[in-house]
């Protein structure tokens, strides 16, 4: 019997799954309202449910999506018969036996979902980088599974009687977030559930219950000496779950944002480079400053020179040099981070390269800054920096805000004279790729863009790195 034989077999034999799988049903609950809060405005059409089991994160989707057609997945058909008994007359509900890890659909899908599935898995890179292919553009990934610090009650009792505990070794969210897939942006948060079960012989016999007894190690005996090494003290007895929520989204096209350190930090002129290089659509969403100098859609045209591609408008444009939201405000308007609808780009036409208003966190709105807009695109970021003295703090503050956000960065484009000391640190201490080193050319034009363009590595190498 193979592994996931084995694994099937045991959640096949679950009878009394859904009385004794209180910790599933509250980590499915809460992951559905995860996925409410980012699905918000927009409901999925289509969604597939990886290791649905008896249901408990499938009615909870339809209810929040009664409209939408669900693939309810599992890699136990006793546990898909279950759920077809408790949803018997949902025409829109699709069920197939189907491993997580190698699945057999072609997709698109708007949303992906998984409630505590994820630790059986045992390639989850491969898994999610499998599963993102299926995610439409612009899809959404939401993923509860346990990590690190799970258990840590019971495997103390086993440390106490010199025993090896043979639960898995489940994973940091630092590791879970290295194994997002390149297609977009994502974040693990670790919540912790704290179960009382009547007894450490009640938690074993719970686990049984729901099929949760498949390890690969191999079993140690004594477990009569385990359990009453987990009962002693006048406490009662506790389990940990740490249970990390991931939410993912997939860019809505092939592209990259350009952000800067600072404002006047050379993000046109990079974006240029950038468009020049790759034969790049270009979108800037937000436009502030047209009372002082041509905006950079126009002096975008202008550098890219005769064979300039396709340029999108903006979603606003303002007349003062200020951040979005105060420009509008001057202007006796607003800005709705709702209404910056995206370019209607088809993919196959190539990249964007979409340059926001300042740095990271540039107020666009209340409570909404352009890292707010960069984490909905979820495109990888390049970030533009200043050269000179100072640069190496500015990048890697930049650099910290936008990895803390789930954003994956290409890498960073330095503008200004050749500094060495500075390009080293940012690359040891930012853990980043320095795209290209742009010397100060004069006059800038179209000549000058394409000697900048020539130093930038090709789109292909991007997309592969």
């Amino acid at each position: 019997m193979t592994r996931k034989d084995s694994i099937a077999a045991r959640f096949d034999m679950a009878q009394h799954y859904e009385q004794a799988a209180r910790i599933q049903r509250i980590a499915a609950t809460e992951l559905a309202r995860r996925i409410a809060a980012a699905m918000s405005p927009h409901a999925p059409r289509r969604i597939l449910e990886i290791g649905c089991g008896t249901g408990f994160l499938t009615r909870e989707l339809r209810r929040l999506f009664p409209q939408a057609y669900i693939t309810a997945t599992d890699i136990a058909p006793g546990m898909l018969q279950r759920l077809a008994r408790s949803m018997p007359d949902d025409a829109q509900l699709v069920l197939h036996r189907m491993d997580g890890e190698a699945p057999d659909l072609t997709g698109p899908f708007d949303l992906i979902c998984s409630s505590l599935a994820m630790q059986w898995f045992a390639d989850r890179k491969a898994a999610l980088a499998a599963l993102g292919r299926l995610l439409a553009p612009g899809g959404h990934m939401a993923l509860a599974t346990l990590c690190a610090g799970s258990f840590h009650q019971w495997r103390a009792a086993y440390d106490a009687v010199g025993r090896t505990c043979p639960m898995a070794d489940y994973p940091p969210c630092t590791t879970l977030q290295a194994e997002w897939p390149d297609c977009g942006a994502g974040l693990w948060e670790d919540a912790e559930i704290i179960d009382t079960p009547a007894s450490p012989l009640a938690f074993v016999r719970e686990l049984r219950a729901i099929g949760a007894t498949h390890t690969d190690s191999s079993p140690t005996d004594g477990l009569r000496r385990v359990l009453a090494a987990a009962g002693e003290g006048d406490a009662p007895f506790a389990v940990s779950y740490h249970v990390a929520y991931g939410q993912f989204d997939r860019a809505p096209w092939p592209g990259v944002f350009v952000t800067g350190t600072d404002t006047d930090v050379g993000k046109t002129v990079s974006s240029a480079a950038l468009v020049r290089a790759w034969n790049a659509a270009y979108w800037k969403p937000l436009q502030s400053g047209t009372d002082d100098a041509p905006s950079d859609s126009m002096s975008l045209r202008h550098l890219t020179g005769p064979d300039a591609t396709r340029l999108y408008p903006p979603a606003a444009s303002f007349g003062a040099s200020l951040s979005p939201e105060d420009a509008a405000r001057q202007a006796d308007t607003r800005i709705d981070p709702d209404l910056i609808t995206l370019p209607d780009h088809d993919p196959a036409a190539g990249p964007v390269v979409v340059e926001g208003a300042g740095g990271v966190f540039v107020p666009i709105a209340p409570d909404y800054l352009m890292i707010d807009l960069m984490a909905r695109l979820a495109l990888p970021v390049v970030l533009v920096a200043r050269s000179t003295l100072g640069t190496i703090n500015h990048t890697l503050l930049s650099l910290a805000a936008l990895r803390a956000r789930g954003l994956r960065v290409a890498g960073v484009i330095l503008n200004g004279p050749l500094e060495p000391v500075g390009r080293e640190a940012i690359i040891r201490h930012g853990q980043v790729r320095i795209l290209a080193q742009f010397p100060p050319i004069t006059p800038m034009g179209p000549d000058a863009v394409a000697q900048l363009a020539a130093l930038l590595p090709p789109w292909r190498d991007i997309m592969q790195s």
